[in-house]
Formats: C-alpha cells, structure tokens, sequence
C-alpha cells in the first residue's frame, strides 16, 4: 500500500499533482453558476431575459452558467450579477 498521502491534505495532494489552481477555478466557477441559476429561479428570469438584461448572447449565457466553463471574465459575472440586482464581490484571502 503506498503511504505517500497519509496524514496530508487533499489541498497538498491537488498541488502535487500541479492541479490545484484548475480545481479551485472549477469549484469556485460552479458556486457562481449556482448562485446566478438560483437567482434567475427567484427573479423568474428565462435565459432569453437574462441574455437580454446582461446585453449578451444566450450562448454567452450558457457558458456562464456552464460550471465546467471557467474561463469567464470579471465584466461577464459584474453583468450577470446586476441583471439579477446583486453585487459581484471580489477578494483576496
């Protein structure tokens, strides 16, 4: 059997395998897509009217809100969280 994660995090065993940063970027990406999904649910927004609200294309749309997507620009989450009346907070930790 081979120890060689025993007593280490899944943090220290991601960045051993030089992947940390892509799996933090995906898992930060679906709780945003969750978030805006949820939104658009209360606000009753179709895709259309949210495209249309953020001045975008609904494919635009559908990598937004595609969690497997991250490469999504800050002017792309800064639209979509206005089209839903909320506040696009971003910060360093």
């Amino acid at each position: 059997m081979n120890k060689k994660h025993v007593g280490s995090d899944f943090d220290d065993f991601l960045k051993e395998d030089g992947i940390y940063e892509q799996v933090q970027a995906v898992a930060i990406k679906r709780v945003i897509a969750y978030q805006i999904a949820e939104e658009m649910k209360k606000k009753k927004l179709s895709k259309t009217q949210m495209a249309s609200r953020m001045k975008t294309s609904r494919a635009a749309l559908e990598r937004l809100l595609d969690p497997e997507n991250a490469s999504i620009t800050l002017i792309t989450l800064e639209r979509a969280a206005s089209a839903v009346g909320k506040k696009l907070k971003v910060q360093l930790a």
